[in-house]
């Protein structure tokens, strides 16, 4: 299977609580919820279209546990998250979880680049992350990642979490599709290209 992450993100590459406020996951955290005013019927169905080409799904624990607690506990088969979410195998990265509900669930608790190498391996489509911001980082590190799809929201949140971290690895990017939607979110999918050459 081809590993690619989906991140929403703000231009300053905010990740953090795109969706909304949660006070538990995000305390102190006042500017959750700054995608979905930006969210049209075009892009929402690009997204799920998304969803639906799965063939699995990986996750840290923190998505793992905000996706089980809303997509997990929801039976409207005709939302491509919740029929998507629910049919395919999950897979979480977590040395702390134990016994997850949610159907279908695997916890990767032991050597995690093993695994999720034999996860690639597996013949398949596509291993998706979606949120997962330190998976991400960590799967950037160890070079797991084919494929890095960026949904750009058109704001500054000025605060919060942010995909890549202030200082780390380089990469070079090859830009394979680039699309946008009429509220200015733009899609942007890269992949890997070694590191990047300096003037």
């Amino acid at each position: 299977m081809k590993l690619i992450t989906h991140t929403q993100v703000s231009v300053d590459g905010v990740m953090q609580a795109n969706g909304g406020r949660n006070a538990a996951l995000d305390p102190g955290f006042d500017r959750g919820g700054w995608a979905l005013p930006l969210g049209d019927e075009e892009s929402t169905g690009y997204i799920g279209d998304v969803y639906r080409r799965a063939d699995a799904f990986l996750f840290g624990r923190r998505t793992y546990e905000l996706f089980a607690g809303y997509w997990g506990v929801r039976d409207d088969v005709d939302n491509p998250f919740v029929a998507s979410l629910n049919s395919r195998p999950k897979f979480v990265a977590s040395t702390t979880l134990t016994d997850p509900s949610w159907a279908g669930t695997t916890v990767l608790s032991g050597d995690l680049d093993t695994a999720v190498r034999e996860l690639r391996a597996t013949p398949g489509g596509e291993l998706q992350v979606h949120g997962s911001g330190n998976l991400i980082r960590w799967l950037l590190e160890h070079e797991l990642v084919d494929e890095m799809t960026l949904v750009v929201c058109p704001v500054i949140v000025g605060a919060g979490t942010r995909l890549f971290p202030e200082s780390g690895t380089d990469f070079a990017l090859d830009l394979l599709e680039c699309r946008r939607f009429p509220t200015g979110i733009t899609v942007q999918t890269y992949r890997p290209a070694g590191r990047p050459q300096y003037a």
